[in-house]
C-alpha cells in the first residue's frame, strides 16, 4: 500500500510539473524570428493579439519580427493601433509577408497595405497584391468611400510610414486616395514613381541637374485606387524581393527555421474575440441590464444580482483587455448604479438622482467600446454614432426581456412556488375591510406622525392607520387628507 501511495505521488507530480518544465525549457530557447499571423478582419481583438505577441517576442530579444498579412481589411481604428505597435517595436526589424498559400487569400488591402508599411520591408509571394487602402463604410445603398475628412486622415499616415520606413510616398498615397494618378518616370535611364502633382518639381530639378527626364506609362489612372501586384511591388522599389513562402523567406533572411518561433490565436485569444464580438457583448449587456433591474427592484441579494455582476464583469473585462475599459468607465459605472439604488430605496418617487443614475450607466457603456474621450476625426465620429446605436439597441431589448419576463416569469413551474396562488374569495366570508369603510375614511382629514415617503403613519379621527402619498414626500406633523381608498389601501395628500 505504502509503495502504490509513493507511485501515486510521482505520477501526480509529474502531472502537475511536466508542463511547467517543458515550458521553461522552451522559454530557454534563444529565437532569431518571430511570426505574428495577421488573418481575416481586422478588429479589436487581433490588436490584443498583437500586443501580446510583439511583446513577447521583444522580451526575447529576436532579430526578426514577420507579419503574415492575408486580409480585404477591417476598422480603422485597429489599424491605426496595429501600425503603432509596429511602429514602436525597437531592438528588431519588422517585416510584412503576404503569402500564396492554398488556405489564403493572397492578398493585403485596404487596413492591411496600412500594417505592411508600417513595417521596415515588405515580402510577397507571387501572385499576390497589395493596395486599395481607401476607407469604406457600410452606407444605405452597400459601400460606400468615407468622406474626405477621413480619406485625408488616412492618406496622411499612409504618407508618414512610407517616409518613416523608405516607400515611394506617391505610391501610399494612390493606395488611398483616387483623385491622385500616377506614372513611371525615367531620370537618366534610372526608373522612379511620381504622380501628376510631383511631375513639375521632377522636371525642374532633372533640367538644373542636367539629366534628361522621360515620362513613361500611367501606373494608376485618377479615379482609380491603386493595386500593385508582387512583382510590381518589386519593380516600383515597394518589396524587397518575391519569395515562393516562409522558408524560402527564411533562407533569405538567413535565419534557421528551427530558430523561428510561430505564434498562433491560443484559447484565450479565441476566447477574446468571442466576449468583444458584437452578438456576444450585445447579450452580455441586454442580460447584465435585466437583471440588474430585477435585482434592485426586489427584496435582498439575489439570483438576478449575481447574473447581473456576471454578465458585466465579463463584459468589463473585455473591454479592458481591448484598451477602452479603465478606471473611468467603472466608476461611471458603479456611480449609477449607487444614485439608482438611492433613487428606488432612499428616496421618494423618481427624479434627478434616478434619472442622473441611468445616464452615467449609459455613458459607462457607451465608453467602454471605444477607446477616446471626444471625436477628432470623422471615423471616430462613425465609431462613436456606432456605439451610440449599439448600446441603445441593446437598452430597448433589454426592457423588452424586462417586459417579457414580468408577463410570464410567475408562471413557469419552476417559480409558481415563490408566487402565492391563494385567492380570497368574498363570496366565502372573506373581506378585506369592514363594509362602509371606503365612506367613513374618504375626505377626512388628519395629521401625519410618521415621515410619508411615500407610506406611512397618520391619525385620523383619533385612530393610527397606515396610509401612503402619491408619491409625495410630507414630514411628521403635517396635515393630510384621505383622497382615495382602495381595499386597505389608504391614499391621502398634503393639505
Amino acid at each position: 500500500m505504502a509503495k502504490s501511495m509513493k507511485s501515486l505521488k510521482a505520477l501526480v507530480f509529474l502531472l502537475l510539473f511536466l508542463p511547467m518544465v517543458n515550458a521553461a525549457a522552451q522559454d530557454g530557447e534563444a529565437y532569431d524570428g518571430f511570426v505574428i499571423p495577421i488573418h481575416g478582419e481586422i478588429d479589436r481583438a487581433l490588436t490584443v493579439f498583437l500586443r501580446r505577441n510583439i511583446k513577447e517576442a521583444e522580451q526575447e530579444k529576436v532579430r526578426f519580427i514577420i507579419f503574415d498579412i492575408d486580409t480585404f481589411g477591417g476598422r480603422v481604428d485597429s489599424a491605426l493601433q496595429i501600425a503603432t505597435l509596429i511602429g514602436a517595436v525597437q531592438g528588431a526589424r519588422t517585416i510584412a509577408f503576404v503569402p500564396a498559400a492554398p488556405e489564403s487569400t493572397g492578398v493585403s488591402w485596404s487596413a492591411g497595405a496600412l500594417i505592411a508599411f508600417s513595417c521596415s520591408s515588405i515580402y510577397m509571394a507571387p501572385a499576390t497584391s497589395m493596395g486599395a487602402a481607401a476607407p469604406v463604410y457600410q452606407g444605405a445603398e452597400g459601400m460606400e468611400m468615407a468622406p474626405e475628412k477621413v480619406v485625408s486622415a488616412l492618406r496622411t499616415q499612409m504618407a508618414a510610414l512610407a517616409e518613416k520606413n523608405g516607400y515611394p510616398k506617391a505610391v501610399a498615397l494612390a493606395m488611398v486616395d483616387m483623385d491622385i494618378e500616377l506614372f513611371e518616370v525615367f531620370i537618366d535611364g534610372e526608373l522612379t514613381i511620381a504622380s501628376a502633382d510631383d511631375l513639375p518639381e521632377l522636371e525642374r530639378k532633372a533640367g538644373e541637374e542636367d539629366k534628361k527626364i522621360e515620362k513613361g506609362r500611367i501606373i494608376c489612372k485618377s479615379g482609380k485606387l491603386l493595386t500593385l501586384t508582387a512583382g510590381e511591388m518589386e519593380k516600383y522599389g515597394l518589396s524587397s524581393a518575391t519569395v515562393s513562402d516562409l522558408a524560402a523567406l527564411y533562407k533569405l533572411l538567413q535565419i534557421e527555421e528551427q530558430r523561428v518561433f510561430e505564434a498562433a490565436p491560443s484559447m484565450p485569444d479565441r476566447l477574446v474575440a468571442l466576449i468583444t464580438g458584437s452578438l456576444v457583448s450585445g447579450l452580455l449587456m441586454i442580460i447584465g441590464l435585466a437583471a440588474l433591474y430585477m435585482e434592485v427592484t426586489s427584496p435582498g441579494f439575489g439570483i438576478p444580482g449575481t447574473i447581473a455582476i456576471i454578465s458585466f464583469t465579463i463584459l468589463f473585462a473585455g473591454g479592458a483587455l481591448l484598451g477602452t475599459v479603465g478606471s473611468l468607465e467603472l466608476l461611471l459605472f458603479l456611480t449609477g448604479i449607487i444614485l439608482l439604488v438611492v433613487e428606488i430605496f432612499l428616496i421618494p418617487g423618481f427624479g434627478v438622482i434616478g434619472i442622473s443614475g441611468i445616464l452615467l450607466m449609459v455613458i459607462s457603456l457607451l465608453y467602454s467600446r471605444i477607446d477616446f474621450v471626444w471625436p477628432e476625426f470623422d471615423w471616430q465620429w462613425d465609431l462613436l454614432y456606432e456605439s451610440i446605436l449599439f448600446v441603445g439597441l441593446s437598452l430597448l431589448l433589454s426592457l423588452f426581456c424586462i417586459a417579457l419576463l414580468a408577463r410570464f416569469l410567475p408562471h413557469l413551474s419552476p417559480f409558481k412556488k415563490l408566487v402565492l396562488a391563494a385567492v380570497q374569495d368574498p363570496g366565502q366570508g372573506f373581506t378585506v375591510q369592514e363594509a362602509g369603510a371606503e365612506t367613513r375614511w374618504l375626505g377626512r382629514r388628519g395629521t401625519a406622525i410618521t415621515v410619508l415617503r411615500p407610506v406611512g403613519k397618520a391619525e385620523i379621527d383619533d385612530q393610527v392607520i397606515d396610509v401612503e402619498t402619491q408619491g409625495e414626500y410630507l414630514e411628521s406633523g403635517c396635515s393630510v387628507e384621505v383622497v382615495q381608498v382602495d381595499g386597505n389601501r389608504i391614499v391621502v395628500k398634503g393639505c
